[in-house]
């Protein structure tokens, strides 16, 4: 079934505001709710779990973590302790990382393909209760088991964009998560190369997709997100505005390319009360469809 969510976006709001955010959005209805991790912001993993201590319905989306900057062993702890607490209501991304900021940290990876290669499958054995050793280039573990995995592990995500990462992604993640700013047709052509590379990896099972998208409602929506895409061709295929059941008929087509989950990215100058609610009623719209 279609889902949407919303973002919190740590670029326009501080963490000052995220527990108004949180419990409007939870009050207001909205399914999911998706944070992400740059540096240096905010941490992925403590907003998670607050918001989730906040709410009683409420999932959480982390789009994405990036995974240079922590063991795959810390990330299947924290993914496992928040997943044990709140059941079925922490959906984990990870990714490359912004590859400068990495080497700020000391943290950047020369081949970051590698890294995931690598990283992702150990994550997700880990979060199912296995023992997995590994001596790869990046990632290294020895009989390394988790005392608490979760009861039912949570689909892993990873972020893609480029051709090579997005078939990846299908290879070895649950799902993946595109950025904003595509248009339909690019996030066809995403989705039938992600969808493809786990077939050819004999992965069972279907692929998540989720896809962040621009969207405004209210005064100047249209004007507001266009000029959020930026200087990209054809801006307007590219965010969705107007009330709730017009924004339902502007995704139409990216749920036709394949997308499961489209979570709306706030245009600028937006009042995330309003936002969330106009999103809330949006997921029941696009629920009942």
């Amino acid at each position: 079934m279609a889902r949407i969510g919303a973002i919190f976006n740590p670029y326009t709001h501080s963490p000052d505001e995220f527990q108004d955010a949180v419990l409007t959005a939870e009050r207001e209805g909205l399914p999911e709710l998706w944070i992400w991790e740059d540096c240096f912001r905010t941490s992925a993993f403590a907003a998670a779990a607050a918001a989730l201590a906040w709410t009683e319905a409420l999932r959480v989306g982390i789009g994405i973590s990036p995974m240079p900057m922590r063991n795959v062993a810390t990330t299947a702890m924290e993914i496992a302790t928040v997943e044990r607490l709140f059941p079925g209501r922490l959906l984990p991304g990870v990714g490359h990382g912004v590859l400068p900021w990495m080497g700020q940290i000391g943290a950047r990876v020369a081949s970051p393909l590698t890294l995931m290669r690598e990283y992702v499958p150990a994550l997700r054995e880990l979060l199912a209760g296995e023992e997995r050793s590994l001596d790869g280039r990046y990632v290294t573990l020895d009989g390394v088991r988790l005392d608490y995995p979760p009861q039912t592990p949570p689909l892993v995500y990873a972020a893609a964009e480029g051709p090579k990462t997005l078939r990846l992604s299908g290879e070895v993640a649950d799902g993946t998560v595109l950025d904003s700013g595509h248009t339909p047709e690019e996030v066809s052509m995403a989705v039938r190369a992600i969808r493809e590379a786990r077939e050819a990896a004999g992965r069972p099972g279907r692929h998540d997709i989720v896809a962040y998208v621009v969207a405004a409602f209210g005064a100047d929506a249209e004007a507001r997100a266009i000029a959020d895409v930026g200087d990209k061709p054809d801006p307007a295929a590219r965010a969705v505005w107007g009330e709730p059941d017009e924004v339902a008929r502007r995704l139409a087509p990216f749920f036709d390319a394949g997308v499961d989950d489209v979570v709306l990215l706030p245009a600028s100058r937006t009042d995330l009360g309003h936002f969330y609610a106009m999103a809330a009623e949006l997921s029941r719209l696009v629920a009942r469809s």
